[in-house]
């Protein structure tokens, strides 16, 4: 983690900042590659769901590009600098990196397990950002949480 060079005095000690930062930039490597695991399903996908995954995982994809921006910016107004190569986000993110096409079932069951672990990776976040009463950071993570479970169940229901 790299801090900035300039003083911040938002209210949240230094210390208090790189450890929310640390825990941002790990939600944020498992946000990233759960978008190109999403993307790649949408491209490969097969079988009599065609469409409706596709369709969904496009919703998918796109709603995590954006969390993607939501998280970096975050970790930028904590005055650190944001992780932003392959090689920084998978060396912090908790989501196996896949290159293998499976069934469209198997996509599903991936997405569940990998969307959980996100979940997991922010709830793991939430103490340091409640300790420094970093209520934005708390607000995102709510936020990222509650998506990231509604999908789980969503995409969990197509295999139950």
């Amino acid at each position: 983690m790299k801090a900035m060079s300039q003083t911040i005095d938002i209210g949240i000690k230094e210390e208090d900042r790189m450890a929310i930062a640390e825990g941002l930039s790990r939600l944020l490597a498992d946000t990233y590659t759960l978008y190109l695991k999403t993307h790649n399903y949408h491209w490969n996908v097969t079988g009599p769901m065609f469409n409706s995954l596709h369709t969904m995982f496009e919703q998918q994809y796109t709603e995590l590009a954006t969390a993607v921006d939501d998280i970096a910016e975050r970790i930028r107004a904590l005055g650190v600098a944001a992780p932003g190569s392959y090689r920084q986000f998978s060396e912090l993110t908790s989501i196996d990196e896949e290159t293998d096409v499976p069934s469209a079932e198997e996509m599903v069951a991936r997405l569940v397990r990998d969307q959980e672990a996100v979940v997991r990776t922010a709830r793991g976040v939430f103490p340091a950002a409640e300790a420094a009463s970093d209520e934005p950071t708390a607000d995102l993570l709510t936020q990222r949480m509650q998506i990231h479970e509604k999908t789980a169940w969503m995409l969990r229901s197509l295999i139950s």
